[in-house]
């Protein structure tokens, strides 16, 4: 690692010479790269791409999710001069990891945003390389999945989340954050034996095959349990972790754009993702964080240790199976 004092005179965002290694930067300064990462689109050597999708349009309720990559990348630098707690490895000093910037759309043509998130994600996908998304609204995680299918074939799905996004749709051209996983499995993207989602606390008549953990049942399990679970029902097939932030009880994470009470607390998260490693991880993201419902700054933090625990149950894959 070229840095070997705190206080260098560089900004590990824009100047680092070395994908890998911790950062000692102050906390309040420079360009709000995750974890201080290095902003680049060359993908030579690189083992994750984080990548931001500032969309909301598809947002049935409160907006302001747009502003959730940017509000995680900055609550994120308050991480990366320690290696994550109780992992065992540094992902930051093992791995090549990058921020590879927001993807770039046209707000008012609404209409081809899927189509340029999926090829945004395909590309990263084609040089061999996992993603890590912050949103945005959970419409994105339709797009990407369309990506890693075409890749992986259809994938398993741990969804964290207050609500199934189940709910019937069966227009092509509708843009709907509460439809996205129903048109994921109807499409064949979506394992749904293979899949379980967590922390439901909303009704829907259909959950058409995929296994769910309620909140109720995840309080009374406990976290041990819940994992236990996720990891006999999706086994070694290729999973993608989607973390919708509302999985978190309001109270943790009131940043967000449908707020629903009696959720998953962030202990019980911390537990059930470490208990989870060894997963065949293939991606993931972080949604639904609206940082102007929460002047805090709370929800962006919750944001940002959820990636992180991402890259650690990505990293791991790569580190335990060498999959990729």
């Amino acid at each position: 690692m070229a840095f070997e004092k705190p206080g260098a005179e560089v900004d590990d965002a824009f100047l680092r010479p070395d994908l890998k290694g911790l950062s000692f930067e102050s906390t309040f300064g420079g360009a709000t790269s995750f974890l201080r990462r290095k902003y680049t689109r060359d993908l030579t050597g690189v083992d994750l791409a984080v990548t931001g999708v500032p969309f909301d349009q598809a947002a049935s309720h409160r907006a302001g999710t747009r502003m959730g990559p940017r509000a995680i990348r900055e609550a994120s630098c308050l991480q990366p001069c320690y290696p994550p707690y109780g992992w065992g490895f540094d992902p930051l000093t093992e791995f090549s990891i990058i921020d590879y910037g927001d993807l770039a759309f046209d707000f008012a043509r609404i209409q081809d945003f899927p189509e340029t998130l999926r090829a945004h994600i395909a590309g990263i996908l084609k040089a061999g390389i996992g993603t890590l998304t912050l949103g945005g609204d959970h419409y994105i995680t339709l797009p990407i999945l369309r990506a890693y299918a075409a890749k992986f074939g259809p994938m398993s799905v741990i969804q964290f989340d207050a609500h199934s996004d189940l709910w019937p749709d069966d227009d092509p051209a509708r843009i709907d954050h509460g439809t996205m996983m129903y048109k994921a499995v109807r499409e064949g993207l979506v394992n749904a034996a293979t899949s379980v989602q967590v922390g439901i606390r909303t009704e829907c008549a259909d959950y058409l095959g995929m296994t769910v953990i309620d909140a109720f049942e995840a309080h009374e399990i406990g976290p041990k349990a819940v994992a236990a679970k996720l990891r006999e029902i999706v086994g070694p097939t290729p999973c993608y972790v989607s973390f919708d932030i509302d999985a978190l009880d309001p109270a943790f994470a009131p940043g967000t754009g449908t707020p629903v009470w009696n959720g998953l607390t962030p202990n019980q998260v911390a537990v059930i993702l470490r208990q989870i490693s060894g997963i065949n991880m293939k991606g993931g993201d972080v949604v639904e964080v609206s940082p102007a419902h929460d002047p805090s700054g709370v929800t962006a933090v919750m944001g940002a240790h959820v990636g992180m625990e991402l890259i650690c149950l990505y990293c791991q894959s790569l580190q335990e199976t060498g999959r990729k």
